[in-house]
Order: C-alpha cells, then sequence, then structure tokens
C-alpha cells in the first residue's frame, strides 16, 4: 500500500528568517519523513558586511554580504531539514524609509502578481499541504515580510493542492511570560522581540511539541555568523532561549476546508 508523503513550505524573505522563525517546524516534520522546502525571496544584501557596516552605511560592502550570506544559508537550511531551497534573488529592500525600497531589483519594488507566480510554480511543482509564512504584519513590520506574505497569500490562493497556510506567532501570553522572565533575572532580549505586539491568545492555533530541538535552532541562527545583530540570540541564557525561541506558536492564516485537530500539528487531520 503507497503512503503519501507530505510536504511543508517554507516562504521566507532574507536568509537567517528560515532559523530564526520556523527551524522547530522543519526539524519536526523532516524528522517525521516530510518533505520540506523553502523559498528564500531575496539574497540578504543589506546585511551586516565584513566591516559591521548595516546596510543603510554608505561603505557597506553589498557584494561580500550576498556572497557570504548564501555560504551560511545553505548550511542553516541544511541544520534545519531542508530538502530543497528556491533562491529567488530579490535584492533586499532595507527597513521601511530606506532608498533601496524604491531601487527596481528590490523585493518590495517588484509587483506581488510578479512574485506570486514564482512561488505558485514552485507549489504547483512540489504540491505542498502546508505553507508556512509571515502574518499581514510581517511579525514586526519589515517591507520585505510584508511583500512575502502578501505574494504568498496570492499563490496559495491560486494554488490547487495546498490545505493550510500558517503565520509563526508570538502569543500575547508568551510573549508577556519571557518579558517577565527576564526582567526577574536581569536579561536581555532582542530589541525587535521587546517592540513585537504579539498575537491575540485567541487567534494562535497551534502549538508545536519543538523544544527538543531548540539547540539545534540555536545552531541554525549561529551558523548566520555574519549578521552580528543575531549574537544577542545566540547568547540567551538557556532557560530564556528556550522560553523564547524554543517553542514554536502559529496562527492559521488559511484553510481550504474546516480545519481540526491541528492544536499541536499544523497537518492534523489533513
Amino acid at each position: 500500500m503507497s503512503t503519501v508523503r507530505r510536504t511543508l513550505l517554507c516562504v521566507h524573505a532574507h536568509p537567517d528568517d528560515e532559523a530564526i522563525f520556523t527551524a522547530g517546524a522543519t526539524m519536526l516534520y523532516a524528522e517525521r519523513g516530510y518533505r520540506v522546502v523553502l523559498i528564500t525571496c531575496t539574497n540578504g544584501r543589506l546585511g551586516i558586511d565584513q566591516n559591521n557596516h548595516g546596510g543603510n552605511h554608505p561603505d557597506h560592502d553589498p557584494v561580500w554580504t550576498v556572497a557570504t550570506r548564501a555560504r551560511e544559508l545553505v548550511a542553516a537550511a541544511h541544520m534545519v531539514g531542508v530538502n530543497r531551497h528556491i533562491q529567488l534573488g530579490y535584492d533586499d529592500s532595507g527597513m521601511a524609509g530606506w532608498p533601496q525600497n524604491t531601487e527596481p531589483a528590490s523585493f518590495v519594488a517588484t509587483p506581488v502578481a510578479t512574485v506570486a507566480a514564482q512561488i505558485l510554480a514552485v507549489i504547483e511543482e512540489e504540491r505542498p499541504d502546508v505553507v508556512l509564512t509571515y502574518d499581514e504584519r510581517g511579525f514586526y513590520g519589515h517591507p520585505d515580510h510584508i511583500h512575502a506574505h502578501q505574494a504568498t497569500m496570492a499563490a496559495v490562493l491560486q494554488s490547487a493542492s495546498v490545505e493550510r497556510l500558517y503565520y509563526p506567532v508570538i502569543p500575547q501570553w508568551a510573549r508577556q511570560e519571557v518579558r517577565d522572565l527576564a526582567q526577574r533575572d536581569g536579561l536581555s532580549m532582542p530589541a525587535w522581540v521587546t517592540t513585537a505586539k504579539g498575537t491575540p491568545d485567541d487567534l494562535v492555533s497551534t502549538s508545536l511539541p519543538t523544544a527538543p530541538y531548540s539547540e539545534r535552532k540555536r545552531a541554525a541562527i549561529a551558523a548566520h555568523a555574519s549578521q552580528i545583530d543575531n549574537a544577542e540570540i545566540v547568547a540567551l541564557a538557556p532557560l530564556l532561549f528556550e522560553n523564547l525561541f524554543g517553542r514554536e506558536f502559529y496562527q492559521r492564516g488559511w484553510s481550504r476546508r474546516e480545519a481540526f485537530d491541528d492544536q499541536t500539528d499544523l497537518f492534523g487531520g489533513i
């Protein structure tokens, strides 16, 4: 009797997002024998270069940054269980208001329909059951994350195979718990975590059992070594890291039919 092999597709904006946001899910389902496919939309050109210059620094070296981040992404993707990785290759657009937002090759300057067609082509080839990407806020407002959300949603709505789409989120209760823990022990947290609003608890559909992958997730984040702003994540105390990154929560953003049994399994009931 033949067995259907399930497929998970993750659509991310930048190299290192696959490690930070969804590594627990990809490692979990890879170990269950599912196929894991990753689309990375940008080349990460505005990340930190060899001289520790950010993308908005006048002396920033985008050539070195793109090449280095590509190598790091290959290593990290393998660590988190990815079977196939597709790099769309758009230029990193930078934060909201940066001049690179309007450059013709930047991701956010590319029409949603153009990106959606590329994502849909992968969907039609791989026929994933479940897709993961950011919510409409881009998790914390990054323009490239929001653009990835819009293009992925457009592609999913045109697809015939996708059963569900989920967003990685931090429930408000978990966000407060981590804040209380950090304050109690005098520990620092990444700034984007501090400013993230968190998702209302009643919108969180799924809590994955990803704690066993916590240290492997830390190692995958560390594999993006050029991005030294991730060092504060890698250096988090074990208890805080496990509470903040060792648990993964998801909001069901779209489902082809009424969903059930997905409280601890993104594929539950499919």
